[in-house]
Parts: structure tokens; sequence; C-alpha cells
């Protein structure tokens, strides 16, 4: 009974991960941003940093997704980085677009008025 428990378990297990995978597609855009706010940004101002940075989705052709999260490592190497940003694109070509595009422009012109990032970092990477 326990052997069988443990199989099946061991099984579900796979399955997931494997479901998990297959929603990759393979030359997808993962373009990841991560900001350090000033210690004076308002958490009204973060909220509409990140709604404004999520609208982006609906606005722009070729982003997939969007998600955000704020960084809760116990690992501490973080160095002051908190909000992050996750956009997945069809392509790099969809990526290379999105950087010029109008409404990208009007989201970079917001961060401007508001003045309350501190410093960006920003990685991106093609799906193997």
């Amino acid at each position: 009974m326990k052997k069988s428990f443990y199989l099946l378990l061991i099984s579900a297990m796979v399955i997931a991960t494997l479901a998990a995978f297959s929603f990759s597609k393979k030359g997808e855009v993962r373009h990841i941003v991560v900001f350090k706010y000033k210690a004076s940004a308002t958490p009204e101002q973060i909220e509409e940093v990140t709604t404004a940075f999520r609208d982006l989705k609906d606005k722009i052709p070729g982003i997939v997704s969007f998600e955000h999260g704020v960084n809760n490592s116990p690992e501490k190497l973080n160095k002051g980085f908190t909000h992050v940003y996750l956009l997945t694109f069809e392509s790099a070509a969809a990526r290379d677009a999105y950087l010029p595009h109008p409404e990208h422009r009007k989201f970079g012109a917001l961060l401007g008025r508001l003045g309350i990032l501190e410093e960006p970092f920003v990685v991106d990477y093609e799906v193997q």
C-alpha cells in the first residue's frame, strides 16, 4: 500500500512537471524587469506602475503573458531590488517591436513623471 502511494505521488509530480513545461514554447522570449524603488515611493504609486505595466499586455501585440510579484527570497541577495515583472513575448521580433512602441514609451514617461524608480534591472532570454 505504501509503495503504491509513493508511486502514485511520483507519477503525479512527473505529470505536473511535464504540464508546466508544455506551456513554454521554444522561441518565446522572457523579459524580466526588476525594479528598485526609492524609499519615498508609496504603495499607491507602486500599484500605479504595476497596473500600467500589466495593461501593456492588452495594448501591445506579441505579449503572451504578464506576471509580477515582490521579492520574498530568504537569501537576502536582491541588492534592494524588490518588484519583479515578467513579460513573455511570442518571439524576439515581438520583443523588439515592444521596445519602441508608443505605449511602452508612455509607460516610461509615467515612471519619469512619478520619479519613484531608483534603478531598473532587465534580463531577456529565449526559451530553448
